[in-house]
């Protein structure tokens, strides 16, 4: 909810009533249900082993799911038990890494377009189904080992796992409501008996505790790492289906271990959190999304050299694939404010300026996508379009590869200017991305030129460089180059681009208004004499 935007249309008394009127309704707001909240409980394959994972790529926040804190991590800004907060990795526990649940909660919200997904995770690695039975855990920790018992007491002092989902879970379901149980678990229970047994009591006790019906609580566990050392036990787990009606299996088969017979790779824990998302998808009736990539607005990749207008960011996907790379090509909420009619169905805000359309409103966390298409690898001039009445900031980047920070000054969204940064860019098709870093400011577009320091903007020193030349005639043959222009004095004068071959005739710009013979410098180290006809 945007409280910018609502203030504008309130004065300040109408203001402070409206708002306290706003925030008791907020406060007694029923329970959202678009709100699904998945509880995802087990041991260190739920808990998440992977701490080598990519945090430009796994550790992207998804702006439809959330997460319960069940452990205190003020190292990770969750301090609160109970209160919720984006979910990326790790989730579990302050110093764990990925987890199936992370990319469950991502693939269940691509394929829902319009329901926001809650994780309630709770996992301790190397433990027996034990800790979760709550006649039984505090017997099963007196005989535990140590790193065990402390393990267990993230969850409180008494180490009662079942009792924090529980705790949580109801405060959960004031905001949302509670659709299934993912279960990665057993690999510590190769000789239990009655394991099967003691997973169905957990799960009976859940549906009690929080009111729930088991036809309308499916329940999905995980076979255990391909191949691996537990591998055996995957046939315990299809078992389940005869103690558990509403129940599903998540398929390991490819995914194998990171080398300890136990754990799953990055890969393993992604493409897993798909299964868990692909089998839920099929207990709540729901067809699995295939996954379909992001595509140009226009068809075609945005040309640089060139001007990025902002609102032709690239259509969405749908999804997310097993390697982990996005679909999406925008983060935002799901409806559009603006005044444009301009892609009205998309979640930016568009709205028509003066100068254009600009997307507006642009607030931290969200992000736009753009493909594009670089002419030449090199120095850019990225001159940004910008309007604010205070200051923002964002970041620009190229397939997740930060190239430049620009910050944004104003006093007026209806006074645009342009905030300049040279950027280095790689040549070919690539994605192109601005992460909002603080909020507001409105944006109408990124012109990218070939970097001409120091006359960049025609100012000092070179008081002659808005004058034009007509030629330059290159005397060698030579193949399409950017060229950096020096008098004979070694005084750099601009940047001109050769297209083509043997003696060549280009437009030049940023040259002083007089012919002679000038040096040629290419990024590649050649050095060229020119003549400039006047």
């Amino acid at each position: 909810m945007d409280f910018k935007k609502i203030s504008e249309f309130l004065t300040p008394a109408l203001w402070l009533a409206g708002g306290l009127m706003m925030l008791a309704t907020i406060a007694n707001a029923a329970p959202d249900p678009n709100f699904h909240i998945y509880i995802a409980y087990g041991q260190s394959n739920m808990e998440g082993n992977a701490t080598n994972f990519d945090k430009n790529v796994d550790g992207k926040e998804h702006p439809r799911v959330k997460m319960f804190a069940t452990t205190s991590c003020s190292n990770l800004g969750r301090p609160t038990v109970g209160e919720m907060y984006p979910a990326v990795p790790p989730m579990f526990k302050c110093n764990q890494g990925l987890s199936p649940a992370d990319w469950f909660g991502r693939h269940m919200a691509d394929s829902l377009p319009d329901v926001t997904i809650g994780i309630i995770p709770v996992a301790q690695g190397g433990t027996s189904i034990r800790l979760f039975d709550p006649d039984d855990y505090k017997n099963y920790l007196n005989s535990a080992e140590s790193w065990l018992k402390n393990g267990a007491k993230a969850y409180g002092d008494d180490g009662n796992a079942m009792g924090r989902i529980i705790e949580v879970a109801k405060k959960a379901q004031e905001k949302g409501v509670i659709k299934g149980i993912i279960f990665h678990q057993g690999e510590t229970d190769g000789g239990m008996s009655n394991w099967e047994q003691i997973v169905k009591k957990t799960y009976e006790y859940m549906l009690t505790q929080l009111g729930l019906k088991a036809e309308e609580t499916p329940f999905v566990a995980g076979e255990m790492v391909d191949g691996g050392s537990c591998a055996g036990f995957n046939s315990r787990v299809h078992n389940l289906s005869k103690y558990i009606v509403n129940f599903g299996v998540a398929s390991s088969k490819g995914y194998g271990s990171k080398g300890d017979g136990l754990h799953f790779t990055v890969e393993g824990y992604r493409g897993m959190g798909q299964r868990y998302a692909q089998e839920m998808l099929k207990l709540i009736n729901v067809a699995p999304v295939d996954p379909e990539p992001q595509t140009p607005f226009k068809g075609e990749a945005l040309a640089i050299p060139g001007k990025v207008e902002v609102e032709d960011f690239d259509k969405p996907g749908i999804g997310k694939n097993e390697d982990g790379t996005s679909n999406a090509s925008y983060g935002d909420d799901s409806e559009n404010h603006g005044d444009s009619d301009y892609r009205k169905d998309t979640g930016v805000d568009l709205y028509k300026k003066a100068t254009g359309i600009a997307a507006g409103y642009n607030t931290t966390g969200d992000w736009l996508e753009w493909t594009v298409n670089v002419a030449e690898a090199g120095d850019y001039t990225a001159a940004a379009s910008v309007a604010t009445d205070g200051t923002g900031s964002f970041t620009l980047s190229i397939d997740g590869k930060s190239v430049g920070e620009f910050t944004v000054t104003g006093s007026s969204y209806d006074d645009f200017t342009e905030v300049k940064q040279k950027v280095t860019l790689p040549a070919g098709k690539h994605i192109l991305r601005m992460d909002v870093t603080q909020q507001y400011f409105d944006i109408d577009y990124i012109n990218f030129s070939m970097a001409q320091d120091p006359c960049d903007g025609c100012g000092e020193p070179c008081a002659d460089c808005g004058t034009k030349i007509a030629d330059v005639r290159l005397n060698m043959p030579t193949e399409a180059e950017n060229y950096r222009i020096f008098d004979m004095n070694g005084t750099y004068l601009g940047v001109v681009r050769a297209t083509g071959k043997a003696e060549l005739r280009v437009n030049a710009a940023n040259l002083v208004k007089r012919g002679g013979t000038y040096l040629a410098k290419s990024a590649k180290g050649r050095t060229n004499l020119i003549q400039v006809a006047k």
